[in-house]
């Protein structure tokens, strides 16, 4: 099976906003007066808002009305975005418009696969907002990750069957929805870890479409 699209994670493989996030859920934690720290963080990473959410209050003893999870998780993305202004084209990590620009050249399809429901703001913060050809994110989907549904909903809009896409991910949530997708797993940054990752990269600055044709024919 030939590859027909690129699907790429947002945060932590086209920009990171880990440090926001990670900002935005400590004030919310102190707030709370929940123990957060970087380690407790890591579990939050390719998982959705209110799971993220759940996982910090699951840590107090006090017990949360659903209302009062809306709230506290409407907070926190209002602080979140407001350190997103901070974003700018010069935060796009290394090698990604290369890549980008050498996967149109060869009529490949590229997507986001993304359970942010910010990512049309971060897109357009970092000057990428028409770079892509569909995006699948947290405003189109009821499961975050590990569920595949994220992937499968960008395969669907670039009109090509998951067998023909490659997964772009950071996390160890996103690299086991691309496989449960039927679809090819690049785990970049933390993901590099991974040991079900079909490809494990530092970052976006040593791939190239020659190297993704080769994993596709090894997993054939």
């Amino acid at each position: 099976m030939k590859i027909s699209a690129v699907i790429f994670d947002l945060d932590g493989v086209i920009v990171s906003t880990d440090e926001f996030h990670y900002q935005a859920w400590k004030q919310i934690s102190d707030q709370e007066k929940i123990y957060f720290d970087r380690e407790i963080n890591e579990r939050l990473r390719g998982v959705s808002r209110m799971e993220s959410l759940n996982i910090i209050l699951s840590l107090s003893e006090k017990s949360y009305y659903d209302t009062d999870k809306e709230l506290l998780a409407q907070r926190k993305n209002d602080i979140y975005c407001e350190l997103l202004n901070k974003l700018s084209p010069n935060d796009i990590l290394p090698g990604v418009i290369n890549l980008l620009l050498s996967l149109k050249a060869r009529d490949i399809k590229i997507a986001i696969g993304s359970s942010s429901k910010n990512t049309p703001f971060i897109l357009e913060q970092i000057g990428l907002a028409s770079s892509f050809d569909k995006v699948a994110d947290g405003n189109s989907i009821t499961n975050s990750k590990p569920d595949p549904e994220v992937f499968l909903l960008a395969a669907k809009k670039l009109g090509v069957t998951p067998e023909e896409c490659v997964v772009i991910e950071d996390a160890q949530a996103g690299i086991d929805a691309a496989i449960a997708a039927g679809m090819i797993a690049v785990g970049v940054g933390t993901a590099a870890s991974c040991v079900n990752a079909h490809l494990k990269l530092k970052d976006l600055s040593t791939l190239n479409i020659d190297k993704l044709i080769e994993v596709n024919e090894i997993r054939s």
